[in-house]
């Protein structure tokens, strides 16, 4: 992951027009022992990102750029009997980036209002999705995504 991100760093620093990168890090389909895993998942995913967004502030382009992190499926919070945990809902999604308003958006689901024993989501991605192509890139939404671009997630961007 950190060397994806590095190339995708380099090619940003060089001037290359491109709106939207795109690099994943697997792994985290895990049902057995998984505690372990994901901690070493979590712990790569947070040092390349860290070093990701230096190297985009060292070369004054941090303002310029959005991460978006986030998984197609959410995790069950009960344990498995083989130490994992199962498909589940309200996955997390992760933005990085200057430019955004504040640090925490939505709501922490609660652990005592669950639907067959999944937390319920807080925010739907499809706002989080439309609020970066409609006020991040400037761009109109596709019809599925009309009606969700009311959440407020970037500072005024001159």
């Amino acid at each position: 992951l950190a060397g994806r991100l590095r190339t995708i760093s380099q090619i940003i620093k060089s001037g290359a027009n491109n709106r939207i990168y795109y690099t994943s890090q697997g792994g985290y389909d895990t049902h057995a022992n998984q505690l372990d895993t994901h901690a070493n998942l979590l712990g790569t995913l947070s040092s390349s990102l860290k070093a990701f967004m230096n190297d985009l502030r060292d070369a004054g382009l941090e303002d310029r750029v959005l991460v978006l992190v986030f998984s197609e499926f959410g995790r069950r919070l009960k344990e498995n009997a083989s130490a994992g945990t199962d498909h589940g809902t309200a996955g997390p999604v992760l933005l990085a980036g200057t430019q955004l308003k504040k640090r925490l958006f939505g709501k922490q689901p609660s652990l005592a209002d669950l639907v067959d024993g999944d937390p319920k989501h807080t925010t739907d991605f499809r706002g989080i999705y439309a609020s970066i192509l409609s006020s991040w890139l400037g761009l109109p939404l596709p019809k599925p995504l009309e009606g969700f671009d009311e959440l407020q997630l970037f500072r005024k961007m001159s």
